[in-house]
C-alpha cells in the first residue's frame, strides 16, 4: 500500500490514508509514518477496526511500550483493560459509565486540561496512540484537542525565547491533580507521584525544532518562587494554547490518533459521561532519554 498524508491544520495534524492497522506494517510504511510525525506531530487513522492486540502489535513499531499503571488510583483488580492501556474512558470494570464521585472518574477529569502525557516521569513519553472504539455522538462534546508546541515557540518574541532557553520544571501527577481539587492521595501515591524535573525548551532529536514542553504537570521553575513560576507557566499555557496553534479532532467511531509527546500538548474537551459512553483506549511508547540531559 501507499502511504499518504494530507493536512488538516495550517501547523499541526495530518489525516493518513493507504495504511490498515489489522495487518503488519512493512519498512517502508514505518518509516513514512514515522516522517509524517515529525512533520505534522498528530496523525489520525480513519476506520481502523482493531483489536486490543492489533493496536498493541501497530504501536511496538514505534518503540517499546511504556508502564501505564500509576500508582493506587487504577487497582490492577478493578483495570478494565490489559497493562499495556491507558484507560481514559468513562467505564469501570464492568463497562458502564463510572459514577460522578467515583475516584478514578475524578483523577481522570485532569485530562481535560492540557498536558503532556508522562511529563511526570523521568524519561517522559514518545508517542500516544488512542483508539476511539466507541465515542459519543457528533455534537456531544468529548472531542480532542491538540496544540503544536513548536508553532508556539516560534511565535515568542526574542526576550521571551532567551528567558525560557534553560529554565527546568518540576512535573508530578500531584500539580495537575491538585489543580481540580484532587488532593486526597495516599502516602504511597505520593511518592510514585513525586516529582520529576523536565526542561522548558525541547529540541526534537530529528527535526532540530525546538517547542516548549509545557503541561498541567508542570507545577513550578527551579529557582523560582513558586506563584511567580505558576503565574508564568499559565501564561506560556495561554499562549500557547491560542486557536491559530490548535486542531480540534472531531472523533468518530474507529478513529485512531496518533501524537509525539515531544512537540504537542493535548486535552480532552467536557461531555455528558453520565449520558454516553466514550471508549477510548491508549498505548504509550516509552521516551529514550531525559530532557535535563538535552542541550537545548
Amino acid at each position: 500500500m501507499n502511504v499518504s498524508i494530507r493536512a488538516l491544520h495550517p501547523v499541526i495534524g495530518g489525516e493518513v490514508a493507504g495504511v490498515d492497522l489489522r495487518r503488519p506494517m512493512s519498512r517502508d510504511e514505518v518509516a513514512a509514518i514515522e516522517a509524517g510525525m515529525d512533520r505534522y506531530a498528530v496523525l489520525v487513522f480513519r476506520d481502523q477496526q482493531i483489536t486490543d492486540e492489533q493496536h498493541v502489535a501497530f504501536t511496538l513499531n514505534f518503540g517499546a511500550l511504556e508502564e501505564t499503571v500509576t500508582g493506587h488510583i487504577h487497582k490492577r483488580h478493578e483495570r478494565r483493560l490489559g497493562d499495556q492501556f491507558a484507560d481514559v474512558s468513562n467505564l469501570g470494570k464492568d463497562n458502564k459509565p463510572l459514577a460522578r464521585d467515583d475516584r478514578a472518574r475524578m483523577f481522570n477529569l485532569g485530562n481535560r486540561l492540557w498536558h503532556s502525557d508522562s511529563s511526570f516521569k523521568p524519561v517522559p513519553a514518545k508517542y500516544s496512540l488512542l483508539s476511539g472504539r466507541i465515542v459519543p455522538p457528533p455534537g456531544n462534546g468529548g472531542n480532542t484537542e491538540f496544540a503544536d508546541m513548536r508553532a508556539a515557540y516560534d511565535a515568542l518574541d526574542d526576550a521571551t525565547k532567551a528567558q525560557v532557553a534553560d529554565l527546568v520544571c518540576e512535573h508530578s501527577l500531584i500539580y495537575s491533580r491538585g489543580m481540580l481539587g484532587f488532593t486526597e492521595l495516599s502516602e504511597e501515591e505520593r511518592v510514585t507521584f513525586r516529582p520529576v524535573r523536565q526542561r522548558l525548551v525541547r529540541t526534537h532529536p530529528v527535526t532540530g525544532r525546538q517547542s516548549l514542553y509545557l503541561s498541567s504537570h508542570a507545577g513550578t521553575i527551579v529557582g523560582w518562587p513558586m506563584p511567580e513560576a505558576r503565574a508564568f507557566l499559565r501564561e506560556l499555557i495561554e499562549h500557547a494554547t491560542q486557536r491559530p496553534f490548535v486542531y480540534a479532532h472531531e472523533w468518530r467511531q474507529g478513529d485512531l490518533v496518533m501524537w509525539d509527546n515531544r512537540q504537542t500538548m493535548h486535552r480532552v474537551r467536557p461531555f455528558d459521561d453520565q449520558k454516553y459512553v466514550r471508549d477510548v483506549r491508549r498505548t504509550t511508547v516509552a521516551g529514550e532519554a531525559t530532557t535535563v540531559a538535552q542541550v537545548a
